[in-house]
Formats: structure tokens, sequence, C-alpha cells
């Protein structure tokens, strides 16, 4: 089955003849009108050829790229993922997106204009001068339309992701900035009189999710089995609404262990905080009871924690240090300890222990180095040990 390509106007009319129509009893065709060069249409001409041959041509809508992102928002996005990650991608959408790619037919939509939108993005306006984005939110920009697309792919409203033919640029790789033992030490100090000190302390010595940590329950908590359970997140949407839901992934779902000072930090956080309940008339503290939270059990608001972490990793004479760089710490200072990495993973909750190795690539040489030296140290001695013992023998 042959189709044809006809010039016009400076653009190409592609047909593609579909056969007969059951219903119908007549012959039908498919017509694109394509803008670009002819080599360029014959290629295009090709791949609809070929997609019919398959058993994969899906004939086109007129749905454009601007309905079908606004549909999945709300019908995927908003009730399959994490309340931060929508509300990122809607962002991602209507800012940049559907201004760009909006009006796009979606089955028209080709990888030559996903790869041009990333040269307008990323290197065309840096080129001139411009700013343009980093390559990091770049690609966050073509991760987010993959995930719609390959949504539209499983509906049939594609017969291809177009993303999968685009070159996306390389990730900056940004300094993980974490704390020694000493500076650990001088910021919990000043955290020591605030609020904030136990949660600060456990953020620390768990490497838990702010998310985590903030939706902890007193029954999650098992100050005699050293442990505790993650099982859900907090989490704040649009309009300051507090919501809690399921951990990121399955991994995410786990028992941590705890050292023996975490423990007693928030047993004395336990005691202080009904203490403090029964002070001002409230009734004792319950199982269902947050952990972390305001005087009167209401959830601690994230970006209040954030702000009060910054201050006082201002006052510690500390800089650039974020929440989440606990974890980071937590995880840096394992690993430089010999712990194997495969632990590190599960306390993290990582979904692979690739990810772990990935992300903290930085303190791999000096894990390298120790097991260098380790190695060393087993070979030789056993050596040295197994030549004495033979001259012993011999004399």
């Amino acid at each position: 089955m042959k189709g044809s390509i006809i010039e016009r106007n400076g653009s190409f009319r592609i047909k593609v003849p579909l056969g007969k129509n059951a219903r119908t009893g007549k012959y039908d065709s498919y017509y694109e009108t394509f803008h670009g060069n002819k080599t360029q249409a014959e290629i295009r001409l090709r791949q609809l050829l070929t997609d019919l041959d398959k058993g994969i041509f899906v004939k086109p809508g007129k749905s454009t790229c601007t309905d079908y992102l606004k549909q999945w928002l709300k019908d995927y996005a908003f009730t399959n993922l994490s309340p931060k990650t929508a509300e990122g991608y809607e962002s991602i959408i209507y800012r940049h997106l559907i201004p760009v790619l909006g009006v796009i037919p979606l089955a028209q939509l080709r990888p030559e204009m996903i790869q041009r939108y990333i040269g307008d993005k990323f290197t065309h306006l840096r080129a001139n001068g411009q700013g343009g984005l980093s390559s990091r939110t770049v690609r966050h920009h073509i991760i987010c339309l993959h995930t719609a697309l390959q949504n539209a792919l499983k509906m049939g409203m594609l017969s291809r992701n177009p993303v999968d033919a685009v070159t996306i640029p390389r990730a900056e790789r940004h300094e993980i900035r974490t704390m020694n033992e000493s500076e650990i030490h001088i910021f919990l100090e000043m955290a020591r009189p605030t609020q904030y000190y136990a949660l600060f302390y456990t953020a620390l010595f768990t490497g838990m999710r702010r998310s985590e940590l903030l939706a902890l329950r007193w029954q999650d908590v098992d100050l005699l089995l050293l442990q505790i359970s993650v099982n859900r997140s907090l989490h704040q949407v649009r309009g300051g609404k507090i919501i809690f839901r399921q951990p990121k992934t399955e991994k995410s779902r786990r028992l941590v262990a705890l050292t023996p000072s975490t423990s007693a930090v928030l047993k004395e956080h336990y005691d202080r905080q009904n203490k403090l309940r029964e002070s001002l008339g409230y009734p004792a503290l319950t199982d269902d009871d947050l952990v972390f939270c305001q005087y009167d059990g209401r959830p601690l608001l994230p970006n209040t924690v954030t702000h009060n972490w910054i201050k006082l990793i201002r006052c510690s004479g500390l800089k650039g240090i974020r929440f989440h760089d606990a974890r980071h710490t937590h995880a840096s200072l394992m690993l430089k300890q010999g712990i194997h990495p495969k632990i590190v993973q599960e306390r993290l909750g990582h979904s692979s222990i690739q990810i772990t190795l990935d992300t903290y690539s930085h303190v791999a040489p000096g894990l390298q180095e120790a097991a260098a030296k380790k190695f060393d140290e087993i070979v030789i001695n056993k050596e040295d040990t197994e030549l004495r013992e033979i001259k012993e023998i011999t004399f």
C-alpha cells in the first residue's frame, strides 16, 4: 500500500490510503499537512505507512495538546501523583508547554517540534544572552511531557511517544551540601531551646523526608524496640489545605531503626508535649496524635519548618544547607563509616540502590580508598602470617 505527497504553498499534503471501510464500503484515506522540507515529508509518510502495516496506526482526532494536557492534569495527575508533583506539572504545562506546543494537534506532535522546544528554552536563549533555563529545569519539562504522552499512548490516542526520539540535555549535577560531625553538634545546640529540636534531631539521625516526619504519629514510634514505621506523608496543597497520603513509592514504606540517643530525645519530647498540653487544659497524648505538631495538636506547616531550619542554620554560622540536606548528611556519614549502601538505601526509602549510589557518588572516592586499604591489610597481613608459620615449621 503506497501513499503520496503533494506540495502546496510551501507545505506538503501527505495521503495515506486506509483501505476499504467495512461500514460504508468505500475506500478511506488519511490526509495530513506537513510543514518542513520534502525529505522530512517522505520520512513522515514512511512512518505512517509503517504504523499502518504494524497495525498501530491511530487516526488523529481534533484534540490539541492544550486540550489533552488540561484533561490529563484533571483526570490523571491530580488523582495518581503526589500533590507537589501534580502542582509542579501543572505549573510547567500552563507556563511553558501550552504557550509553545498547545495549538498543535496531539496526534501531529513530532519529535522535531519537541527538540525545537528544548533548543528555544535552553540552547538558543543562552547563546543569545537571554538567560534561558537550566538543563535540569528543561529536563523536568520534558519528563512532564513524556509522562503525559505516555498516558495518551496507553489510551490509544498516539501510536508512539514522540519524546522517546528526543535528545534531552544532560542535567547539571549540583554539589550536595552536608554537615560534618562538629557542625551537627553546633546546629543541635542552637536548636535545643526551640520547639523544633526533636524534629531536627530526628531528621539528622534517621534521614527521613520532611513530609514523612511531619506525618509521623506516636503509634508509628516504638521507643522500646527503637524503630519508626514510615507509612504516610504530609503535604500542603493549594489554598493551604493539609493532606496525608501514602508514601511516594513502595520502598518508602519502611521501618527505620533509631539510635539510642534519638529514642531518648523523642521520649523527652513526648513528656514535654504531655506537660504542655496538661498545663493548657488539653487532653493527654494518644497514639493517633502527631509526634511533631503545634501545641494544640494541629500539624506543623512544611514551609514554617523550613524557615525555622534556615534561621537556625544561619545562627549556627553555616550557609547553604537546606532541610533536605539533613537527609544527605545522614546518608553521607553512614557511607563514610562503611555502612553498606543497601542499608542506606533502605533507611532513606530509595526505590533502588542505583539512586543511592548515583546521589552519593561524591562519597565514592573515600569509600574506594578505604576499600583498597582494607584489601591490602587483609591480603598482606595474611601473607605475612603464613610466611611466619612456614618459618616456624621449617626451623
